[in-house]
């Protein structure tokens, strides 16, 4: 049965136009004015996008459930206008040979809603120097390689990693951290800190890290995808490397974006994750770089917990935000309704930019003859961030309470529904 979205404002080829999306067998047939169907969606007022690309989830299954599974993490991807995520694979067991990553595979399309792609990890187990098949990994449907929660600490397993995923045409994804520099540190080396006496994390975790990888990367010539930057002195880095003709891409979380350490008011769980909340001059840092085109992308690094997990303070708690349900209506509302974005630009490094970098086909903007991947979200009316209407297991995020401009309206995957705003 064909369906028509209707007098919609629509991100198409890179800017906004009023007009109307005819879909077909899950693909979309026209686009234009004045057109019907049988069944009709209204989207006048609204913004009809893409859907969004997350390159980077946590989805806890197999082994984690009680955090996050397939089910509810795509739910939660869809609840934010999400129809693409690649979800990360720390978890238990780590897919670490091509029975368990098909495995994965199979699991995420039969109790998916969105298209989920995995990850498969740069060494086995994530914390070894060992590397495992990763021909066969790509085989069985990994789409590139990432230890994330877990930095690559020794630099000729790096080197022999960006070597063998060069030769097998997969992307290196990583978290940037030096085990003996992070030094079991809780929160960003600063002045909080020292008021509550806790285990700082110098940037330097991060900084020497990128500089060794990047090196490597020019040596090997391997596609090298630095995740969730957070510092300055990383951008820098980077902004060095791209000018340098080094293959690297570079993603920036929400959180970073919209937070620095001096937001953290108390002692509070759900202000820690890793790489921590840095300073101002940090924060403003990351925006120049997405604005300079240095960072290529935002990702949420969507990372659920239970309640207990994020209880006892920064001491204590586990490290992770969830993001995948409140990243658009946070950046819309700070950053596009305040002139620093436009909704063009945010829309560009939700959509197009990640599915650029990763050469993702059939996704990531709207066209004739492209899967009916859509989002609708309401610009015009403001709304509250309730934890009551969160689709992921996961409650562990300071933006719970807040006033925002943007939710999602709806999210369609290849012309189905699979969110759809109650009362619509």
């Amino acid at each position: 049965m064909a369906l028509v979205i209707k007098n919609g404002t629509i991100f198409v080829n890179g800017h906004l136009e009023q007009g109307d999306l005819l879909i077909n067998h899950g693909l979309i047939s026209t686009i234009g004015h004045n057109l019907t169907a049988d069944q009709v969606i209204d989207a006048t007022d609204k913004l009809v996008s893409p859907g969004l690309i997350d390159l980077h989830v946590h989805y806890r299954d197999p082994g984690q459930t009680a955090k996050e599974n397939v089910q509810t993490g795509s739910l939660a991807a869809a609840h934010g206008g999400f129809t693409t995520v690649g979800a990360m694979p720390n978890v238990v067991p780590v897919p670490n040979d091509a029975d368990l990553m098909t495995q994965m595979v199979t699991n995420n399309k039969a109790n998916g809603v969105v298209h989920i792609l995995q990850y498969g990890p740069i060494t086995i187990n994530e914390t070894t120097d060992a590397l495992p098949d990763y021909a066969a990994l790509k085989k069985a449907g990994c789409f590139a390689l990432s230890n994330d929660g877990h930095g690559v600490q020794d630099a000729q397993t790096m080197y022999l990693a960006m070597q063998k995923a060069k030769a097998n045409d997969l992307i290196i994804a990583e978290h940037a951290q030096d085990d003996s520099l992070f030094n079991l540190g809780v929160i960003n080396e600063g002045e909080k800190a020292k008021a509550w006496s806790l285990r700082p994390i110098t940037e330097l975790a991060e900084t020497t890290q990128i500089a060794r990888d990047l090196l490597l990367a020019q040596k090997t010539g391997v596609h090298y995808h630095l995740c969730h930057v957070s510092t300055a002195t990383s951008v820098e880095l980077v902004r060095w490397a791209k000018k340098q003709g080094i293959h690297v891409t570079c993603e920036v979380t929400p959180h970073h974006l919209l937070l620095n350490e001096q937001d953290i008011m108390s002692n509070n769980g759900n202000y820690k994750m890793n790489p921590p909340l840095r300073r101002p001059e940090d924060q403003a840092a990351l925006i120049g770089g997405l604005l300079d085109g240095t960072i290529d992308l935002i990702a949420t690094d969507h990372a659920p917990h239970t309640k207990q997990d994020k209880s006892g303070g920064f001491a204590k708690a586990a490290f992770g935000i969830t993001g995948s349900e409140t990243v658009f209506s946070q950046l819309y509302t700070h950053f596009v309704r305040t002139n620093i974005f436009t909704l063009e630009q945010l829309l560009n490094w939700l959509t197009l930019k990640p599915a650029q970098a990763f050469e993702l086909k059939n996704t990531g903007r709207i066209g004739l003859n492209q899967p009916a991947d859509l989002a609708i979200f309401d610009l015009k009316n403001a709304s509250v961030i309730n934890e009551t209407n969160y689709q992921s297991k996961g409650k562990n995020t300071p933006f719970t309470g807040q006033t925002v401009y943007g939710q999602t309206e709806l999210t369609m995957v290849n012309g189905q529904i699979v969110y759809q705003k109650k009362g619509n």
